[in-house]
C-alpha cells in the first residue's frame, strides 16, 4: 500500500487574548466576525466558539459546488475557523460549521462571506493568535 503524502505547514506562536462579540440581526456571519477583529485590533484569530440562528445559509462543499440551505432560522450547531490579516491589511476567513434547517436537515460546509445573515443574534468567542516572527507569517 501506497501512502499520500500531504503538505503540512506549521507557524509557532502564542494565544493571546480571549474576545466575546454579538452580532445584531442581518448582519452577515462572515463579514460581521472580520468587523470584530477589526474593532478588537485582531490580525489573526480563531473561532472557539458561536451560538446564534442564521436567515439563511449558503455553504460550499469540497467540490466548489454552493449549497443554499432556506430559512427562516437556520441553526448554527457548530462554527470552527481562523480570520487572518495579510502585511497590506487585507482580512480573510476561512470559516466552516454544521448547519440544520426547519425539517431538521443537517449540512455542512464553507460559509460563503455575504450570504449567510444573523437571524435574532450571534454569539462568538474569538482567541487572538499571534505568530512568531521566526514562523514567517505576518
Amino acid at each position: 500500500m501506497v501512502e499520500a503524502v500531504q503538505a503540512t505547514q506549521t507557524e509557532e506562536g502564542r494565544l493571546g487574548r480571549m474576545v466575546y462579540g454579538r452580532m445584531a440581526p442581518n448582519e452577515d456571519l462572515v463579514q460581521g466576525l472580520q468587523a470584530i477583529c477589526r474593532a478588537q485590533g485582531l490580525r489573526h484569530a480563531l473561532v472557539r466558539v458561536g451560538l446564534g440562528s442564521l436567515v439563511d445559509a449558503c455553504l460550499q462543499v469540497p467540490s466548489g459546488r454552493q449549497i443554499f440551505v432556506e430559512g427562516p432560522a437556520v441553526e448554527v450547531l457548530s462554527l470552527f475557523g481562523e480570520l487572518r490579516t495579510d502585511a497590506h491589511g487585507q482580512s480573510a476567513a476561512d470559516l466552516s460549521g454544521v448547519v440544520v434547517d426547519a425539517a431538521g436537515q443537517v449540512l455542512s460546509g464553507r460559509f460563503v462571506p455575504g450570504h449567510n445573515l444573523v437571524f435574532a443574534t450571534f454569539e462568538v468567542t474569538l482567541e487572538e493568535w499571534l505568530p512568531s516572527a521566526e514562523s514567517g507569517a505576518v
